[in-house]
């Protein structure tokens, strides 16, 4: 049973950075597919950085440019660095993570909240104007 938990959440000012971890515990296969998402009040949970074995990230328009998704498999860690911050990036952020053995998701699934098996708790990020 994978688990996940983010950390590296924060308040900064419009224009600032934040670097978001997420770390695994219980891994028993070489390749996943994970994600992160995130979540503002009132509005539904979308997905912004994806990346699986390829090592090739897809993002949401609304970051590309802006945010930067990667991984460690030595030490089973997902990461996002988040520069130029806007107020509308202030979400809850979640990382999710595929069942074991996922090596790619087709273009267009990958934002999709059925691929994945496993959520962490979230962090929330808060950006001010």
């Amino acid at each position: 049973q994978v688990q996940l938990v983010e950390s590296g959440g924060g308040s900064v000012q419009a224009g600032g950075s934040l670097s978001l971890s997420c770390a695994a515990s219980g891994v028993t296969s070489s390749s996943y597919c994970m994600a992160w998402f995130r979540q503002a009040p009132g509005k539904e949970r979308e997905g912004v950085a994806y990346i699986d074995i390829s090592e090739r990230p897809r993002y949401a328009d609304s970051v590309k440019g802006r945010f930067t998704i990667s991984k460690n498999n030595a030490q089973n860690t997902l990461y996002l660095q988040m520069n130029n911050l806007k107020p509308e990036d202030t979400a809850m952020y979640y990382c999710a993570s595929s069942f074991g053995g996922c090596k790619r998701l087709p273009v267009g699934w990958e934002f999709q909240l059925s691929a994945y098996a496993y959520w962490g708790q979230g962090t929330q990020v808060t950006v001010s104007s």
